[in-house]
C-alpha cells in the first residue's frame, strides 16, 4: 500500500487529529514517508489541520 493511502488510514482509524511522529509511531512508516505522504494530502485538500501541527481526514 502507497505511504499516502496509510497515512490516510491511520487518521480515519484514529478518528482524532495527529502529529506526524503519531502517525510515524503508528504506521511504522518511515518519517521522511510520512512527511512527503501528508503533504501530498495537504495539497490533494484530504487532511485538514484543526491546530498547528496536527492533521485529521477531511469529513465527507
Amino acid at each position: 500500500m502507497e505511504a499516502k493511502n496509510i497515512v490516510l488510514e491511520v487518521l480515519k482509524k484514529e478518528g482524532h487529529a495527529l502529529n506526524a511522529g503519531q502517525i510515524t509511531e503508528i504506521s511504522g512508516l518511515d518519517r521522511k514517508e510520512v512527511d512527503k505522504a501528508m503533504k501530498a494530502l495537504k495539497e490533494e485538500e484530504l487532511i485538514v489541520s484543526p491546530k498547528r501541527c496536527y492533521w485529521e481526514a477531511k469529513e465527507g
